[in-house]
């Protein structure tokens, strides 16, 4: 396939799979959605792809694993800005909130860079694994620890 092609492919598979995973965190009402985590992923491919296909990792895969290590590590910082700490209920005892949309946010950079690099079977069996534990994974959080209060059907409660 045509290099140009290839790399095209590559970077909308990226938004696409960010895309599916900030739609679920829409669908839930969290502070991240569509636009956060296609951009996410797109900028991880965007950058793995960046290094790894014009010479910065292809002659050392060190360098290409430095790339990766420092997308993930940064990630955590646009992650970290997510969770929240704020008072909920008659104790307003602190509470952390949004971890699940910050660990979202982490795996869909991951998931951008395996697009980056052509990864496609990894991007997709992954992306299927993503969307079902966040469905599926409140489910049984539902089931085995019931529903916490009021909250747990809005915005304040992350799945």
């Amino acid at each position: 396939m045509d290099d140009f092609l290839q790399q095209c492919l590559r970077i909308a598979a990226a938004i696409f799979v960010g895309g599916l995973i900030g739609l679920n965190r829409d669908m839930y009402g969290k502070p991240t959605g569509v636009r956060v985590h296609a951009l996410v992923a797109l900028g991880a491919a965007v950058v793995t792809l960046s290094g790894t296909r014009f010479g910065i990792g292809a002659a050392d895969p060190a360098n290409a694993s430095r790339i990766i290590q420092g997308v993930i590590g940064g990630i955590g910082f646009l992650g970290a800005g997510v969770i929240l700490r704020g008072e909920t209920g008659r104790s307003h005892s602190p509470r952390i909130q949004h971890v699940t949309t910050a660990a979202s946010i982490w795996v869909t950079a991951s998931l951008g860079i395996a697009c980056g690099i052509g990864a496609w079977s990894l991007a997709a069996i992954a992306s299927l694994a993503v969307f079902i534990v966040l469905t599926i994974g409140l489910r049984i959080d539902r089931a085995l620890y019931g529903k916490l209060g009021p909250e747990d059907e809005g915005a304040n409660k992350d799945p």
